[in-house]
């Protein structure tokens, strides 16, 4: 595995409602500053807050598996299929956008969440209805290891959600002077965001110079054959991380960045 960090002025910016809403980019579009344009069908994440109440406005959206996760806060949706409805710290909202629809989006103040989209085949996607799906914090798989640290399973093993494009997600939160483990299978990408903290990012049996990161930092893994990656929290506090893990290349056709 070739690890890479890309620190926050590696990502794209944004705004919205007139910059109440801001955004880092790990992954953005085209002209928005992200070094990183997407990883297999991993399309798009932009990490963003709100100082305050903060509006985005009716809008469309097709193919595309859309999520919203929060991490402080609450984010409330309506959609042109009659959703109306609102999540708080820990929830998901998710459209599989299928045929089309348009949404809109309210945050409360101070209200921290990622939006994240996952590209399935497009031309077999755009063929199907689109559908609205919510679940609360507790409904996901939530593990605290006596090694020193905790992992909640937001899509894969055991989570409500259910993608067609090929992607895992784990929220993990690494105690001062703890090491969490994560394996990647060969032809997999492992990504991550270091949104509380700062860490090493190694591998098991490995010679190579462990990476360090900071907060803010976007690490992409590519693992050509089976890894076992390291991620030491050496500092105080907690270490936090979002991790993404999706296939390299996928067997489709991918949309080009707009």
């Amino acid at each position: 595995m070739q690890p890479r960090v890309y620190t926050p002025a590696m990502q794209g910016k944004g705004e919205f409602d007139g910059g109440k809403i801001k955004e880092q980019k790990p992954i953005g579009f085209s002209g928005e500053g992200s070094v990183i344009k997407r990883v297999g069908p991993l399309f798009y994440w932009a990490w963003g807050t709100s100082s305050e109440e903060a509006i985005i406005g009716l809008h469309p959206h097709e193919g595309f598996e859309i999520m919203t996760y929060v991490v402080e806060g609450l984010s409330s949706h309506k959609d042109t299929m009659g959703t109306d409805s609102a999540v708080g710290a820990g929830g998901v909202q998710i459209m599989q956008t299928g045929a089309g629809v348009s949404h809109q989006e309210k945050l409360s103040p101070n209200t921290e969440f990622f939006q994240i989209w996952f590209e399935p085949y497009l031309e077999e996607a755009m063929l199907r209805q689109p559908v609205y799906h919510q679940y609360e914090h507790a409904d996901f798989p939530q593990q605290s290891h006596a090694a020193g640290y905790k992992v909640k399973t937001v899509i894969g093993s055991g989570a409500p959600i259910e993608l067609v494009a090929d992607a895992e997600m784990w929220d993990v939160e690494v105690s001062e002077g703890t090491k969490y483990e994560h394996t990647v299978p060969a032809g997999y990408t492992l990504t991550a965001l270091a949104i509380r903290g700062q860490g090493v990012w190694g591998e098991a049996g490995a010679a190579k110079h462990p990476l360090p990161f900071h907060h803010q930092d976007f690490i992409v893994g590519y693992a050509d054959s089976d890894t076992t990656v390291e991620i030491t929290n050496s500092n105080e506090g907690i270490l936090r991380l979002i991790l993404i893990k999706v296939p390299t290349t996928v067997s489709y056709p991918l949309q080009p960045k707009r």
